[in-house]
């Protein structure tokens, strides 16, 4: 089963446990949020979050989220998992440090 991941801040995170869902800015401005699989993480923390500090990986359960998720073409000839809906609490399985992201 392929991972599904997500990235945010521990800020971002954290305010997520006290509402019960995370709304990244992509979720108002592209109607879903950006999600990755193991393979494709790296190459997304060095295109879109170079310099950006601390992140974490949220690690979502599949089953959970079924109903929200599409794999959509983003980069050519690559689909993407995207989230349609706010990323429920109890949707994420485990967080894992996103490891170093090289600066700006």
């Amino acid at each position: 089963m392929t991972d599904i991941l997500h990235i945010t801040t521990p800020a971002a995170w954290e305010a997520a446990q006290i509402t019960g869902e995370l709304r990244p800015e992509s979720l108002a401005a592209e109607s879903f949020v950006h999600c990755s699989t193991r393979e494709q993480l790296a190459g997304t923390l060095a295109r879109h979050f170079t310099g950006s500090g601390d992140l974490l990986v949220l690690v979502l359960g599949a089953g959970r989220i079924a109903p929200l998720l599409r794999w959509e073409e983003s980069r050519p000839g690559e689909a993407y998992p995207h989230l349609y809906g706010p990323l429920p609490v109890d949707a994420v399985a485990s967080t894992e440090p996103a490891g170093p992201v090289p600066p700006a």
